[in-house]
C-alpha cells in the first residue's frame, strides 16, 4: 500500500464515537503508514424567510449549538483515538449551510488518495450525500464501512468484474490492496445483464498477475437475478475482507443517482466497499 500516503475520514455528528469509518480507517492509515485527515460534519440551519418569530430564531440557534458540540466533540474523539494508534491525524470540525459543507467535503476528497465514510441505509441523509459526493465529484475512490466492521483488513478481496470502464477504474485504483492482498477473487455475475461483449475475467488475470495480484476467476449466476445478493453471498462464503467494484449511476431530474447494485450493497453488505466511478 505505497501508494496511499493521504486518506480522508468524513462522518458526522450523528456517528460521533460509533462510527465505523472513523476506526477503519485510522487503521488502515497506521497500516499504509499515512496521514489521516478527519473531517467531522455537521449542518447549519438556517432560516428561510426573511421574517420569522423570536422563538423559531431562538429554537434554530439553540439546535445549531447543539449539533456543533456534538461534531466538536466527536473531532476530539477523533483526535484522541488517532494519537492512541499512532496515526500522524489533521482533525477539523465544520459546521457549514448544506451546499457549503458538501462543497467543502469534496474539496478535501480532491486533494486526498481515497476517502472513508460510513455506510448508511438511509437515501436522504447527510451521510449518504457525502457518500455520492465524494464518488461522483472528487474523482477519487472511496471507501464505505458497515457499522460491523471497525478494522482495516484485506487478506481476501472479492472484485466485482462486468469488463466496463467503471470496473476498469475501480479494479485499477484498487491495485494497492490487491497487491497485498493473499487471495483476489475477480468474479463476473451473469444473468442480470448482457456480458457478451465485455472483456472477460480470463483475460484481466494476466494484466492482475503481472502486478503481483494472486487472482482467481470466478463466474457466478445471479442468484434470483439479484447481483448484489449473489456478491453478497459470495462475500459471506468467502469470508471476504473487502468488495471492489465500479459505482453506476443513472441520471434522474438532472442528477447522478447510484444505480440498483451499488444501492443495494450501501444498504447491506457484510464487508467495506471500494467504490470507483
Amino acid at each position: 500500500m505505497n501508494n496511499i500516503k493521504n486518506l480522508l475520514i468524513g462522518f458526522t455528528e450523528e456517528a460521533d464515537a460509533t462510527s465505523a469509518a472513523l476506526t477503519y480507517g485510522l487503521s488502515l492509515a497506521r497500516e499504509a503508514g499515512a496521514h489521516a485527515t478527519a473531517l467531522s460534519a455537521s449542518v447549519k440551519l438556517v432560516l428561510t424567510h426573511a421574517v420569522a418569530s423570536r422563538m423559531a430564531a431562538g429554537l434554530v440557534a439553540g439546535e445549531n449549538q447543539r449539533v456543533k458540540e456534538l461534531a466538536e466533540a466527536a473531532a476530539e474523539s477523533a483526535r484522541h483515538q488517532a494519537n492512541l494508534e499512532g496515526v500522524p491525524c489533521t482533525v477539523e470540525s465544520v459546521q457549514l449551510q448544506y451546499a457549503e459543507l458538501v462543497g467543502r467535503f469534496t474539496a478535501l476528497s480532491r486533494v486526498h488518495d481515497l476517502t472513508v465514510v460510513d455506510a448508511d441505509p438511509e437515501i436522504l441523509t447527510m451521510d449518504r450525500t457525502l457518500i455520492e459526493q465524494a464518488l461522483f465529484a472528487s474523482g477519487r475512490p472511496v471507501i464505505v464501512v458497515p457499522r460491523s466492521v471497525n478494522t482495516f483488513a484485506a487478506g481476501r478481496i472479492i472484485v466485482a468484474w462486468d469488463g466496463t470502464p467503471k470496473a476498469v477504474r475501480a479494479l485499477n485504483d484498487a491495485l494497492p490492496f490487491l497487491r497485498e492482498a493473499e487471495q483476489v477473487d475477480l468474479v463476473s455475475v451473469s444473468g442480470e445483464k448482457d456480458l457478451t461483449n465485455s472483456v472477460p475475467g480470463a483475460e484481466v488475470a494476466p494484466h492482475l498477475a503481472r502486478h503481483g495480484v494472486n487472482v482467481n476467476v470466478v463466474n457466478l449466476s445471479a442468484q434470483q437475478a439479484d447481483v448484489a445478493e449473489t456478491l453478497r453471498n459470495h462475500a459471506a462464503l468467502t469470508q471476504a475482507d473487502m468488495i471492489v467494484m465500479g459505482a453506476y449511476a443513472h441520471s434522474r431530474l438532472r442528477q447522478l443517482v447510484l444505480g440498483g447494485v451499488t444501492q443495494s450493497l450501501l444498504k447491506a453488505s457484510p464487508v467495506p466497499l471500494f467504490l470507483s466511478y
